[in-house]
């Protein structure tokens, strides 16, 4: 029988959702508590790779086990044994054949820019002090959709079969203190949304204008779009699936 986990965590303790031999990772943390609370060892497979640093409001994973689970019960006991910044907000029951990265529908994430010091959003939002054009960055960031191929904004040397992706919202919206850029596809490239936001900060900063987005994009070369952001900011907030996976 195959299970889905809905997962939050904050990314700072860890290095990125995929399992690593040297260092600590969610998906570590997570297989080794359910392999311990079912007493065998359980492969976990998560909706995506999250980097170093990037935090989760949502994370879907699924596991097999061969028999039938109490999923409040297991719910409950995973997060009296998960390390406090992981937490499982449900288990479902899902069709044998659904696999949690391959049958997503989208994935949406958020990036939080804070403006003014702030220590208690330390390692969860990035501290900008320029002044920034918001309008310029939100319309520079509805131009997105109009394109398919984001090469430029992939992490150099990453083995994908292709570069395209199906944006279908991005924009930037004013917070207590700064701004949060809020974007959803169908799927994302590696160091795709911070690439994403560093140049439509540099365009918020009048250092490169709306209408060299065609520019960057048609590039498809990672040298001609902006910095990439730091991690810490980075959220992922939801991953949707068709309804009828779920038994």
């Amino acid at each position: 029988m195959r299970y889905f986990l809905e997962l939050s965590y904050k990314g700072t303790p860890y290095h990125g959702w995929q399992r690593q031999p040297n260092a600590i990772s969610v998906q570590e943390v997570v297989e080794n508590s359910l392999s311990t609370l079912l007493r065998e060892e359980l492969a976990v497979v998560g909706a995506g790779r999250t980097d170093t640093g990037v935090h989760a409001k949502q994370i879907m994973a699924h596991f097999d086990f061969e028999k039938r689970i109490d999923c409040s019960q297991l719910t409950y006991k995973l997060n009296s044994i998960l390390p406090p910044e992981v937490a499982v907000k449900n288990v479902r029951r899902v069709r044998p054949e659904t696999h949690a990265r391959f049958d997503a529908l989208s994935r949406s994430y958020e990036y939080y820019v804070v403006t003014a010091k702030d220590p208690f959003s330390l390692d969860q939002a990035y501290y900008y002090k320029k002044t920034l054009d918001l309008d310029q960055m939100n319309e520079a960031a509805k131009l997105l959709l109009n394109y398919t191929n984001f090469k430029c904004f992939s992490k150099s040397k990453t083995d994908v079969k292709t570069y395209n992706c199906t944006i279908t919202n991005a924009m930037w919206e004013e917070i207590e203190n700064g701004f949060v850029f809020k974007i959803s596809a169908n799927r994302f490239l590696r160091n795709m949304v911070r690439a994403i936001v560093g140049t439509l900060i540099e365009i918020g900063e009048h250092k490169l204008t709306k209408e060299d987005i065609q520019r960057i994009v048609e590039s498809e070369d990672r040298g001609e779009a902006g910095y990439s952001v730091p991690a810490h900011g980075l959220y992922l907030t939801q991953v949707e699936y068709p309804e009828h996976i779920y038994l």
